[in-house]
């Protein structure tokens, strides 16, 4: 059923005011799904506790069974409303509120085969686009260290496309033992000239080996203990005038190649 808010003082709509304050968000244990693909996506999932739903007329029609389907409060307002109290129109007119699930730790993933590992990236652009990516190329999980990026923070949410809604991740406070504990092989990306070819490391990995290739972020790359701590160290070639490739970019590269 979706409720028709009369006023913007409707007290249902006040977590609303605060979807661009990430804080005050994840102190209240949520996390922010916005715009209509998202949404549908996440209700799709059927694993996490929504909130609630808020939507103007044109994304509640348009999503009207889903919605008239979905076990959770939906709330619906004009647009002067909407605009009103979330501010920005980033949200396209749908937005939801989702309870934040507790992160899992690293050995939640012990069981996977290809592991996608990130370490002081902070960008939500390049964390949305590295979930995106593991999503497209079936990687079976991400692992993150303490430094880097929220993935559930809405922005990354959106650059994912609800992918790392359904992308397991799980965050690691003490990097590279949490690393050694999983037991996986680890791939680590540079473009150090002294690395070995990626094709040539490519060609000698068998379906069944476990992997976590891990990126690091642009321009500083992985520190020189996670370099050290890796199994072998890979390099993408690229034409010399071009110093690196975008992180997402090389992810894919990598892992379209391991997949």
């Amino acid at each position: 059923m979706i409720d028709r808010i009369a006023s913007a003082d409707d007290p249902r709509l006040d977590p609303y005011r605060h979807v661009a304050d990430p804080r005050w968000i994840r102190e209240q244990g949520l996390f922010v799904a916005e715009g209509r693909l998202v949404v549908a996506r996440l209700l799709a999932l059927d694993r996490f506790r929504v909130h609630s739903i808020l939507v103007n007329r044109a994304a509640g029609d348009a999503m009207r069974p889903l919605l008239a389907a979905a076990p959770v409060t939906v709330l619906a307002c004009d647009d002067p409303t909407l605009e009103s109290i979330t501010g920005h129109n980033f949200h396209r007119g749908c937005l939801a509120l989702v309870h934040r699930p507790p992160d899992l730790a690293p050995a939640a993933l012990h069981g996977a085969r290809r592991l996608l590992g990130i370490e002081n990236i902070a960008n939500p652009d390049n964390i949305g686009g590295l979930f995106r990516t593991a999503a497209a190329f079936a990687v079976d999980g991400v692992v993150l260290d303490a430094a880097s990026g929220d993935p559930l923070y809405r922005k990354a949410v959106r650059t994912s496309m609800g992918a790392s809604l359904r992308v397991p991740y799980a965050r690691a406070d003490a990097w590279l033992p949490a690393l050694a504990e999983l037991r996986f092989r680890i791939v680590a990306l540079t473009p150090a000239a002294g690395a070995q070819q990626f094709s040539e490391f490519a060609a000698t990995v068998l379906r069944d080996d476990r992997l976590i290739v891990l990126v690091g972020a642009e321009g500083a790359g992985l520190g020189d203990d996670t370099l050290a701590f890796a199994d072998v160290a890979v390099r993408i070639p690229i034409d010399t005038a071009v110093d690196s490739l975008n992180v997402v970019v090389a992810a894919g590269i990598a892992m379209c190649a391991l997949m």
